[in-house]
């Protein structure tokens, strides 16, 4: 029995290393971009959601981005140097990756990266569709109360606190208004200002201890930000009335 339970264990092992393999694609990419740190910072975040893993390689790539004529302008560097994306083989992943980066999305994540070097990049046009986003899957319990206790510092949560956060700062049932509604709430400590104050374990930069937040610190791990989210798309979005009508 013992050595079925062991032989049926390594079988489902082997399946899922085998699963988790096919959901990796090949970037190329040149040494200057790698060296900007933009991959670094952009990668993880798209992995976040999708669970889709970019690996940078020399060859043999799906992808490339990199200065040419072909394909679309992801990004531009402070220098004028544009990087298009193309793709060399087509497959369900590397649509979804280049879905990602025109998105909003994706691209406030190339916007939001800040380099101590002040090399910063400006992201392309969007597509005008973006990507999918994945029903959340976290806890909502337990989202209720980081949003509570960590947004509401800012934030309008529900009624409960309806005369707490920042006048300025939109209510979460007024984000749950806008387009891609469940992108920004994904990626939100992507988003200005959240960078600015926010760690999330494993995926953002520490802070630089010369500029340190001008504001108490907000810790996350990949979890919490699954939870936050989760809860927020339990929100129903505010009735903002009907738009002024030109006559």
């Amino acid at each position: 029995m013992a050595k079925a339970l062991a032989l049926t264990l390594g079988l489902w092992l082997t399946a899922c290393a085998a699963l988790a393999e096919e959901r990796v694609i090949r970037l190329a990419a040149p040494e200057v971009l790698v060296e900007s740190g933009l991959l670094r910072h952009l990668l993880p975040r798209f992995a976040l959601k999708t669970q889709i893993r970019v690996e940078v390689v020399a060859g043999g790539a799906d992808m490339t981005l990199a200065p040419g004529e072909e394909g679309r302008t992801a990004f531009t560097g402070e220098d004028g140097t544009g990087y298009r994306l193309t793709v060399s083989e087509t497959s369900a992943l590397t649509e979804r990756f280049a879905d990602w980066l025109f998105s909003d999305v994706g691209r406030n994540t190339i916007a939001s990266f800040a380099p101590e070097d002040g090399a910063s990049f400006t992201p392309g046009a969007s597509r005008a569709v973006a990507a999918a986003i994945p029903a959340p899957v976290g806890d909502t319990v337990q989202g209720e109360k980081l949003a509570f206790q960590h947004c509401g510092r800012c934030h309008v949560i529900d009624e409960r606190n309806r005369f707490g956060g920042i006048g300025s700062t939109p209510s979460f049932a007024a984000l749950r208004t806008l387009p891609e509604a469940d992108s920004r709430f994904a990626a939100f400590w992507t988003l200005n200002p959240h960078p600015s104050f926010t760690q999330v374990e494993g995926m953002t930069e520490p802070f630089n201890p010369l500029t340190p937040p001008a504001i108490a610190p907000l810790y996350l791990t990949l979890d919490d930000v699954e939870a936050i989210e989760a809860y927020a798309a339990t929100i129903p979005p505010a009735d903002l009335g009907q738009g002024i009508v030109a006559r």
